[in-house]
């Protein structure tokens, strides 16, 4: 059996998706060993998978740099070039001290030092992607999160997403220096751009996302394997599983309404706003706020029930819809749920992630400048009363909950590790 590194980097949102993938290569009697931030030990631990720390540290409580880190317009460069970039040695060493007996390497996108330390322990290494938007491919064109009314133009015109996919990579480079110094350094051969192309693995790509979502297969590097997403659920706080079975069985399927792990902690008027439009349409409604008490909203009526999270593939199904910032982990639990998605970007891959939702014809979008307590209650109103969308919201869970991205990414795993015993 083999002992497998799973570096990964970012919310839970980015930690889940292992999570489920340990737990399976464990069941196939495999050590997985989860390498991450310090701040994810308990999670991972509870779950009695193997934890490695793995710098950069992250502070929760800085909101400051949460802040930057969710811009939409300098939100991603912040992350790779203000946290990512200046952590990059450290990261390999701490990689490095758990690698020794390692057979295969697993690697998020943001986990930059993963495929250094592959190639200098000389082990095959596999890379994951957790949305479309992650092969950066002219051939299925991106909505950029700092510009998305730029998206018409890149679908319509070949050109210009040629001449923005050259941008985009020019740009990127310039902030991977630091990567392609330190395999120079170490005498590793260079891989390309670490942030687009230079991401994806010749051994091979995981694309942890469904099917449904998935670009033309000619958009997808070599080697490629949609494995549907790897769907994990920590359990409930305690006392929530109680109440919120109550309040489900007291009335009406809710709205549900939650931010993911990461826009939670900024999550603005979110809250109130929606709170707000829930009373403007009396229907009921769940809000999912997060740990701190101050994003709870004041003077909720009986009709709204508020807690700080709960399982979202527990809930979800009983949901009416489901309102959510397009994170990649939430929107594959409101697929798989089969409830229509009313889908509010924030940062990174969210607004690409929400318009493939729409296009699907199973989300309406609004954005964090729209979501005001009118049109929210106007866009939900007309969710609630639209039989097709509903119609398709089902028929698309049928689809997503049959898949099974653990298993799938573990065979291809498994295969790889046999391919290399030949």
């Amino acid at each position: 059996m083999a002992r497998i590194l799973i570096p990964t980097f970012g919310s839970f949102g980015d930690v889940n998706p292992y999570i489920a993938l340990g737990l399976e290569l464990q069941r196939r009697r495999h050590t997985p060993v989860l390498a991450m931030p310090a701040i994810f030990r308990e999670a991972v631990e509870a779950t009695g998978l193997a934890f490695a720390p793995v710098r950069p540290d992250l502070n929760p409580d800085d909101t400051t740099f949460a802040r930057r880190l969710l811009d939409p317009y300098r939100g991603t460069e912040v992350l790779f070039r203000e946290l990512l970039m200046p952590a990059l040695p450290a990261a390999f060493d701490d990689l490095w001290a758990v690698s020794a007996d390692a057979d295969l390497c697993v690697t998020h996108p943001a986990a930059l030092a993963g495929p250094l330390v592959a190639d200098a322990r000389r082990v095959p290494w596999l890379s994951t992607v957790l949305a479309p938007i992650s092969f950066f491919s002219p051939r299925d064109p991106m909505v950029p999160p700092q510009a998305p009314f730029l998206f018409p133009l890149l679908t319509r015109s070949p050109l210009a997403s040629r001449v923005f996919y050259a941008t985009a990579s020019a740009l990127t480079s310039w902030w991977s220096r630091p990567v392609r110094a330190l395999r120079r350094a170490k005498g590793l051969p260079d891989r390309g751009n670490p942030v687009m192309q230079g991401q994806h693995s010749p051994w091979g790509v995981l694309a942890m996302f469904s099917a449904a979502l998935a670009p033309p297969p000619e958009a997808w590097p070599a080697h490629t394997t949609v494995t549907g997403a790897a769907r994990y659920n920590p359990p409930a706080a305690a006392g929530t599983d109680e109440a919120l079975a109550r309040f489900l069985r007291e009335g009406e399927a809710p709205v549900v309404f939650t931010l993911g792990t990461a826009a939670v902690e900024l999550p603005g008027d979110f809250h109130e706003v929606s709170a707000a439009a829930v009373e403007r349409l009396g229907c009921r409604a769940v809000l999912m706020v997060g740990r701190h008490a101050h994003h709870r909203p004041a003077g909720v009526s009986a009709r709204v029930l508020v807690v700080d999270s709960a399982p979202h593939a527990a809930l979800f199904p009983q949901a009416s819809a489901v309102v959510h910032q397009g994170g990649a982990g939430t929107l594959h639990q409101a697929l798989a749920a089969g409830v229509p998605s009313l889908v509010v970007p924030h940062a990174h891959d969210q607004a690409d992630n929400a318009a493939r939702l729409q296009r699907l014809g199973v989300a309406r979008v609004l954005t964090r400048r729209h979501y005001t307590v009118e049109r929210v209650a106007e866009t939900l109103h007309q969710m609630l009363h639209d039989t097709a969308l509903r119609a398709r919201a089902t028929a698309m869970g049928a689809r997503v909950a049959s898949e099974d991205g653990a298993a799938a990414a573990a065979d291809v795993i498994e295969r790889v590790l046999r391919d290399q015993q030949r």
